[in-house]
């Protein structure tokens, strides 16, 4: 999902990585360039099962590995890859507690377990509540926030594991919202990449395959086990205007 708490005047280069992992878990990597005149929170739901506790996301340090999806991209060599994406309490109540802040490299990141566990956040890095009510499925999902400074920036990957709703699917969070607003359809110009686990069943049909397994490509000691060396990687491209959904495996 391309979701933010405030206004952003660019968002560009997007790409994202899932891997099943053992456990019923999933890796998730997200990179994006933004341009925001203030600081803002980006906000990626998530199918955590329910009541999930709040150190359910295991957040991960890429600040390191800033050619993470380059090293992707390499695997894939006949198509290059130019991403680009249009922009887009009660009364006398005692304040609930703030939720856990993590810092992951050049930024900080929070897991939130439910959409009524936003009021715990900085007002800064909320979406309105009426948001959330034209996104009914949401309301069962958890949210990975990450919150970004402001200025015209590509941030090193943005990456974390998380228990899975429904541990046979892999899941890439590609719908956009744009100022608080959801529009049925938006124009998508992403880059995805995908592994699936030893014992899973997530299919990449219609999906290119790498040549070799992941470990030709990727430095598995900077991705910090996000990454599969003996497993294929597959890739897909999201291009033009389509139903504004996520993409489920």
């Amino acid at each position: 999902m391309c979701c933010f708490s405030g206004p952003v005047d660019r968002v560009s280069e997007t790409s994202i990585f899932a891997r099943s992992q053992p456990g019923g878990r999933q890796a998730l990597v997200y990179e994006m360039r933004f341009s925001s005149k203030d600081d803002v929170a980006m906000i990626l739901p998530i199918p955590t099962p329910v009541g999930a506790a709040e150190d359910a996301v295991r957040f991960i340090d890429l600040q390191d590995y800033p050619d993470f999806f380059r090293a992707l991209q390499s695997a894939f060599p006949t198509r290059a890859l130019s991403i680009k994406e249009d922009t887009m309490a009660k009364p006398g109540a005692a304040p609930p507690a703030p939720l856990p802040v993590v810092d992951v490299g050049a930024f900080e990141a929070s897991f939130v377990p439910s959409v009524k566990d936003f009021e715990r956040l900085d007002a800064r890095f909320r979406l309105p509540g009426k948001t959330w009510d034209s996104l009914p499925a949401y309301r069962a999902f958890g949210f990975a926030v990450f919150k970004l400074k402001k200025g015209d920036r590509k941030v090193h990957p943005m990456a974390f594991e998380f228990p899975r709703a429904h541990a046979g699917k892999l899941f890439f969070p590609t719908v956009h919202i744009h100022d608080g607003l959801v529009h049925a359809k938006a124009t998508f110009d992403h880059a995805l990449y995908g592994q699936s686990g030893e014992q899973d069943t997530v299919s990449f049909q219609g999906w290119r395959e790498s040549p070799r397994p992941a470990g030709q490509y990727v430095n598995l000691a900077k991705s910090k086990g996000l990454v599969d060396g003996g497993r294929h990687l597959y890739h897909q491209r999201m291009q033009g205007e389509r139903k504004n959904e996520d993409i489920v495996l």
